[in-house]
C-alpha cells in the first residue's frame, strides 16, 4: 500500500535525511588508500550516536554492520569488514537513519586516491542518471519516466543498469511500496501525486546487467566482475517539484 506523507511526517524524514548527509560526508572525506571498510562503518555509527539516531540496516533482515560498503565489481549491501581500500578501488557507501520512526536513506559512490578514466566516468555517470531521475520525479507524471529518464543516461553512454535491484519508497519504513525501477517507459507506472516519498538509486555496470550474490548472502555482484557504481537520495514530491530529503546541509532541497 503507498502511503503520502504530510509536511510534519517528512520534517522527521529531512532531520534523518540530513544525518544521512553527515554520515556520508564523513565517510567520503575518510575514504583512502589503506583505511578498511570498517573503519568507515564505525565512522557512521558515532555520526548516528552523536545525533540520537539509529541505523536503518542494522539488523535489516539480520545485517550486521551500520552502512553498506560495495567495493569495485560489487554493486550493493557489501558488509564492512577488514578490507583494506586501494588505490584505484572505487567504494559505494549506501547509509540509512532512523529519527522517531521515519526513515532516510543515501549512497554515494567515490574513488579511492586516483582512479581510472573508466572508473571516473562510471562514478559521473551514474550521479547524473540519479540528476536526472529526480527531474522526474514530478506530481502528475508516472514512475516510468524516471525508470526511462536514468536508462537513457546509463545506456546512451555505454553502461547497463541494475534490474534485480531497484528504488523504492520510503517513510515509517526503509522499504515501503512502491518500487521505483531504473528502467522503464515513459507515461508508464505509477503516477506520482503531492506526499509520495520514494528513494531514487541509480546501479549501473560497465558491462552487463547480470548480477550474482556472494556466500555472505548480501553481497550482490556484477556477473562478468566488471565495476558498479551506485548513487542514491531520499525525496519527497511535491506541488513545486521534488524536495531532496537526505540533501548536505546548507544545499538547495527543491530539485532543479
Amino acid at each position: 500500500m503507498i502511503t503520502l506523507k504530510t509536511p510534519a511526517e517528512t520534517a522527521k524524514m529531512r532531520e534523518a535525511g540530513r544525518i544521512v548527509a553527515a554520515m556520508l560526508a564523513a565517510c567520503r572525506a575518510a575514504v583512502r588508500p589503506g583505511v578498511t571498510t570498517g573503519e568507515l562503518d564505525r565512522i557512521a555509527a558515532e555520526i548516528l550516536r552523536k545525533n540520537g539516531a539509529t541505523s536503518s540496516f542494522l539488523g535489516y533482515y539480520g545485517y550486521p554492520a551500520t552502512i553498506c560498503t560495495s567495493v569495485n565489481d560489487q554493486i550493493v549491501h557489501g558488509i564492512p569488514g577488514k578490507r583494506r581500500l586501494k588505490e584505484g578501488d572505487i567504494v559505494g557507501i549506501d547509509a540509512g537513519a532512523i529519527v522517531d520512526g521515519w526513515h532516510a536513506d543515501a549512497a554515494i559512490t567515490v574513488p579511492v586516491g586516483a582512479v581510472s578514466a573508466e572508473a571516473a566516468r562510471l562514478i559521473a555517470v551514474t550521479e547524473e542518471a540519479l540528476r536526472r531521475g529526480i527531474a522526474e520525479a514530478q506530481v502528475g507524471k508516472r514512475l516510468g519516466d524516471i525508470g526511462a529518464a536514468v536508462q537513457a543516461v546509463a545506456e546512451g553512454s555505454g553502461y547497463s543498469v541494475v534490474r534485480n535491484y531497484v528504488g523504492h519508497g520510503i517513510g515509517r519504513a526503509m522499504h515501503e511500496d512502491p518500487q521505483v525501477p531504473n528502467y522503464g517507459a515513459p507515461e508508464r507506472g505509477i503516477q506520482i501525486k503531492e506526499g509520495l516519498c520514494i528513494a531514487i538509486e541509480p546501479m549501473l555496470n560497465a558491462g552487463g546487467a547480470e548480477t550474482r550474490t556472494l556466500e555472505d548472502r548480501w553481497t550482490v555482484v556484477t556477473g562478468d566482475g566488471s565495476l558498479s557504481a551506485h548513487f542514491e537520495h531520499s525525496l519527497w514530491c511535491t506541488a513545486e517539484g521534488p524536495i531532496v530529503l537526505t540533501a548536505p546541509h546548507g544545499q538547495a532541497a527543491v530539485a532543479a
